[in-house]
């Protein structure tokens, strides 16, 4: 029986890392608040009674470059170090929504800013002794660009400039690819982007063609990468690797009329959803976030499974599952209780509480030998 190709298992552990500043101001940082960055070495310890020894987790890059080209590592050593001696191989996003303070993002000095650090961060690897690591470079282009550029939710608080930001981020994002390869040749690349389903929800003509460009709008940041649309960014295919589908309870929508839930006739089967990704594009596939609040969690774990199984019958190459967050969080808005991980908060000795059913399942599905092979 093999393991997966790319990663060393078929479970990996989300770690939040956003890092983004809401509209009112205030950074967040939630590998701070989560307390993952100060028990980062038993977080990671913990995984093995799961079988897990792959995860995602990030660099915060506004703690690291307070100053240009002034690097500080010592907020992301300790998850280097920790994730290299209990043996987790990780996907390190390098800007999970959040930036220093000092950078316009809309100029270029983003994207040359953001491919030296990128590069910096190749090269400590390096030196560290990793010489083949996966990155997400720029976390969901296609989300930042919505709430920062369209809406302006969070950082740059920008309304009706979406599709400029979503350009310079896949800008900055191939940048930063063409800075690590320098450095680490063999380094892999997954560009995570939400999976979502949109319906008109009416026979008329405009409400269909609109919902469908909301849809096919999630292609987008993909298709850019790649060069199949503006190519004058510089994508090619080369900047495409793994795909990384984000996919929760929330994800499909009527136009102007609220969700879509599973046990919705209008539901979309997720298998359906990652096989025209992987007829679309030919890649590998990581669903790299998907999860749930409460009680919801194990249902919606059995749900993803069942598709992921569905998915690979149809031929699609499904390498990982992501449960994102791994951890209970302080939600980004109301610092509201988010019972969403495997594990609860740490108490003062890096101690966390499991959620026993999650726990259970996501070992048996760990061992699940039609998802591992």
């Amino acid at each position: 029986m093999s393991e997966s190709r790319l990663f060393s298992s078929f479970v990996m552990a989300g770690y939040e890392c956003s890092s983004q500043r809401r509209g009112d101001g205030r950074r967040l940082d939630l590998q701070a608040s989560s307390g993952h960055a100060k028990w980062v070495s038993q977080d990671y310890a913990r995984l093995a009674e799961l079988g897990i020894r792959c995860a995602r987790d990030g660099l915060r890059w506004h703690l690291i470059e307070t100053r240009p080209d002034h690097y500080d590592w010592r907020s992301f050593l300790p998850l280097l170090q920790a994730a290299r001696d209990q043996g987790i191989q990780v996907v390190w996003d390098l800007c999970h929504y959040g930036y220093p303070d000092d950078l316009d993002i809309w100029r270029p000095a983003f994207v040359e800013r953001f491919a030296r650090f990128a590069g910096a961060a190749a090269r400590l690897m390096v030196e560290e002794g990793i010489t083949a690591a996966t990155y997400s470079p720029v976390n969901e282009i296609s989300f930042w660009s919505w709430a920062g550029g369209e809406v302006g939710y969070f950082n740059p608080g920008a309304r009706g400039r979406g599709q400029e930001l979503k350009h310079q981020l896949v800008r900055a994002s191939i940048a930063a690819i063409d800075a690590i390869r320098a450095h680490m040749p063999d380094a892999r690349f997954v560009q995570c982007e939400p999976l979502i389903h949109v319906i008109a929800g009416t026979q008329r003509a405009g409400d269909i063609s609109r919902a469908e460009g909301y849809r096919l709008a999630q292609f987008e940041a993909w298709d850019l990468l790649a060069g199949r649309q503006w190519p004058g960014l510089g994508g090619r295919e080369a900047y495409l690797d793994v795909i990384g589908a984000n996919f929760y309870p929330q994800n499909q929508w009527t136009l102007s009329a609220g969700k879509i839930l599973r046990g919705d006739a209008n539901f979309r089967p997720l298998a359906g959803m990652l096989a025209e990704v992987h007829h679309r594009y030919r890649r590998p596939v990581l669903l790299s976030e998907t999860g749930a609040e409460g009680d919801e969690r194990v249902p919606w774990l059995d749900y993803v499974a069942t598709q992921l199984a569905a998915a690979r019958a149809r031929g699609v190459c499904i390498e990982a599952l992501c449960w994102y967050p791994f951890l209970d969080y302080p939600g980004w808005d109301d610092d509201r209780y988010c019972p969403a991980g495997v594990f609860g908060y740490a108490d003062g000795e890096g101690s966390r509480a499991s959620f026993h059913p999650l726990h259970q399942a996501l070992q048996a599905l760990g061992r699940n030998p039609e998802l591992r092979r």
